[in-house]
């Protein structure tokens, strides 16, 4: 491998844009939290502090480093998330974190990037295809991994994070209908919470009777289509008994309050409501930083850490919020053509699995914020107040950019 300078090949774009979006956030974050008495802006402000050796650390490590021991260090992570059965401080209702005095650390921040490291390294072995079924297997076993350590904490936000890896699979060569069947499903399990299950079914039936004689003949397979719908039957008619029964009743709560099916703004609606208004409030230009009524007068909960972004639309107003998205925007971009041109199918691989998380977690968030999406606790990257989420994240990009600076390592 030739010796480059880390300084010198550097994406200084992608660093820009990181350096913007972590001061940015601590503005609204300082901002959120100026009349707290529990210190947030401050120690926010040691914690960004910290990314600084951090991302040294990163940025020095060999970048074969990462794909040699990419196995073990995604074997470290999820002994650490099973760790937290064990060892895990129990916090608003979760157990995921490890706390050490007054410090505490969330081991699933940091599994992204582990992830995202074992599935590079598994798809660059030469002798993958995932047209192959046992493949397939092998590929989705280290995204659900995991998820399955995830998920009893109780923590499904962060499992949702995982999600984007199938659209990574696919980039990648996994069958089309892997992604198909898991967004039928997200809309079938929607349109069952709305609906009766007998006119689910019914819809489904005419959609595939449609698809059946609209396809070319030698496409008909009606042996096929039936199992489809008796598939699809099944789901429907569980989904009740599901959303009943295995889903939490706060769970059920924001559900029935995105739908429409309950109406509580003193409730379990209370923190999309006053986001909303905050958001709403905002205007063209915003109220001014340090200015907004909401804001200050605390309606918001947990404003510093999932609803940051209503600080941004309350003092910033739409332009303000703009310029944030559009900060966000050209990171997945960079990020994606950054990959596009990488040497080798790890860092390639890798550098999609890094947009494809920053995205979901963009996305999510500010879903969430306007009322689209159920509360699900899900950060913005590098905006959201805490130390584990902007390192994570600080880690998960560095690892890319240190392999696009030695992106002629061709070994």
């Amino acid at each position: 491998m030739k010796n480059q300078s880390v300084k010198n090949n550097i994406d200084w774009i992608s660093v820009f844009i990181y350096s913007a979006l972590v001061i940015l956030g601590w503005l609204n974050i300082y901002s959120s939290s100026l009349l707290s008495t529990d210190g947030t802006y401050q120690k926010q402000l040691i914690f960004i502090a910290c990314t600084i050796p951090l991302i040294f650390v990163v940025l020095f490590v060999d970048g074969k480093f990462y794909e040699k021991y990419a196995s073990i260090i995604f074997g470290v992570s999820l002994l650490s998330l099973a760790g937290l059965f064990l060892f895990g401080k129990t916090i608003a209702g979760q157990r995921c974190w490890y706390a050490i005095g007054s410090f505490t650390l969330q081991p699933s921040e940091f599994a992204k990037a582990a992830t995202s490291l074992a599935l590079a390294k598994y798809l660059s072995d030469t002798q993958i295809n995932l047209k192959e079924t046992n493949r397939q297997i092998q590929a989705l076993a280290i995204i659900f991994l995991p998820v399955i350590l995830i998920l009893p904490q109780p923590d499904p936000g962060s499992a949702l994070i995982y999600s984007i890896f199938i659209l990574v699979l696919h980039r990648e060569g996994l069958p089309a209908w892997y992604v198909w069947t898991g967004f039928i499903t997200i809309v079938l399990f929607v349109f069952s919470l709305i609906l009766e299950p007998q006119y689910v079914i019914l819809i489904s039936f005419i959609i595939l009777a449609i698809v059946y004689f609209k396809g070319r003949v030698v496409d008909r397979n009606i042996i096929l289509s039936g199992m489809i719908l008796a598939a699809i039957s099944v789901f429907v008619l569980s989904v009740n008994y599901v959303f009943e029964n295995v889903f939490k009743q706060h769970h059920r709560d924001r559900f029935n309050i995105l739908l429409g099916k309950t109406v509580d703004m003193k409730g379990i609606g209370y923190n999309t409501n006053q986001s909303e208004i905050a958001i709403g409030s905002g205007g063209w230009l915003g109220k001014g930083f340090l200015e907004g009524t909401q804001t200050k007068g605390g309606f918001v909960p947990e404003q510093h850490t999932d609803y940051i972004f209503t600080t941004v639309g309350e003092e910033w107003g739409f332009v303000g919020s703009f310029i944030v998205i559009a900060l966000f925007a050209c990171l997945f971009l960079r990020v994606i053509y950054l990959a596009e041109r990488q040497k080798t199918k790890f860092s390639r691989v890798y550098g999609y699995c890094v947009a494809g998380i920053l995205f979901i977690h963009f996305f999510v968030n500010i879903a969430m914020v306007v009322g689209i999406f159920p509360t699900i606790g899900v950060p913005l990257p590098f905006f959201s107040y805490g130390g584990s989420g902007l390192w994570g994240f600080t880690i998960l990009l560095f690892i890319f950019l240190k392999m696009d600076a030695n992106k002629v390592n061709e070994w």
